[in-house]
């Protein structure tokens, strides 16, 4: 009689039943590694990679009585494989809750001392210039406003300002948006100082680069300050071409309050620090739903906007 062959690295003289049941056994090991595995700086893992743990569980008790089972080990272990990639993919694209993010703030209405007046109503950043003052949002959150009339609060979270209170002493925006509320010119630069203090807020927070002429297609951070909660969201994912002149970025649960938050692109590991390839705003006033969000491409105009931004 011929002797029945075994498969490479079973051992001899175990039973199928126990060799599909270990097989089985290992995805499930395997299922849990890719559970404790660290899911990035704010994230959990997904109910979906907690499910699929317990469902390889108890595919793992009734291997054994399958009638292929070795086969049924190999699907489970490509699909115990696969797990990471769908957890990350998930990610893309879905809001959380940020963590702290010093460059980026909220601009609230001040009083005549200074004194933060109401909710907070848009989103800022500082960005890169040689006084160190400069903050950009989008230009419609401050129509109608002018020095001395609000401020910018970085890193604000829950009521607290960790940095301090930044009022405006300067709006600068374009003659287009002024006139005729252009929306491929909604971006504004605002200079900010803090009362009683020489220290500008860049060298407080840091400063984001402005990046004019940046191509649609890169992977972005956008963060902002939605006007219904006390603390900023941050969300993911890549930036298309909505037009020549507008970008368009889709992530849920951006709603009013989050214009002008600015779209960073090639975040350095070590800073924390990016690109602002444009700020919420622009075509729609940034959106009409709190799923999809637009921008205006910062090209020459914005280029020129800023050099007159940093030249007063």
């Amino acid at each position: 009689m011929r002797r029945a062959e075994r498969p490479v690295g079973a051992a001899p003289g175990t039973s199928p039943a126990r060799r599909v049941g270990a097989a089985a056994a290992r995805s499930v090991r395997a299922a849990v590694t890719v559970r404790r595995a660290s899911p990035g700086p704010g994230r959990r893992p997904t109910k979906t990679l907690v499910v699929a743990v317990a469902a390889l569980a108890v595919l793992a008790v009734l291997a054994p009585a399958a009638p292929d089972g070795t086969r049924l080990a190999v699907r489970l272990a490509a699909a115990v494989h696969g797990l990471g990639r769908t957890a990350h993919q998930a990610a893309i694209g879905a809001s959380r809750p940020a963590p702290p993010a010093d460059p980026i703030g909220a601009l609230f209405r001040i009083t005549h001392r200074g004194q933060l007046s109401g909710g907070h109503f848009c989103t800022a950043s500082v960005v890169d210039s040689p006084q160190g003052d400069l903050v950009m949002t989008a230009a419609h959150c401050v129509s109608g406003l002018g020095a001395g009339q609000f401020a910018f609060v970085p890193g604000f979270r829950d009521g607290r300002t960790p940095y301090g209170v930044w009022p405006v002493t300067r709006v600068t925006v374009d003659q287009a948006w002024a006139t005729s509320a252009d929306p491929d010119h909604d971006v504004a630069f605002l200079q900010v100082k803090k009362l009683g203090s020489d220290t500008t807020v860049q060298s407080v927070t840091g400063g984001e680069r402005v990046g004019l002429g940046q191509p649609a297609g890169q992977f972005v951070r956008v963060t902002g300050y939605p006007d219904r909660l006390s603390a900023p969201i941050t969300c993911e994912n890549w930036v298309s071409a909505f037009s020549p002149t507008q970008l368009k970025f889709d992530c849920g649960g951006y709603t009013n309050g989050t214009s002008g938050s600015p779209l960073l692109a090639g975040i350095s590991p070590a800073t924390g620090l990016g690109t602002v390839i444009g700020v919420i705003g622009g075509y729609q006033q940034g959106g009409d739903t709190d799923s999809v969000s637009y921008a205006a491409r910062l090209g020459a105009s914005a280029a020129a906007l800023y050099r007159t931004a940093i030249s007063r």
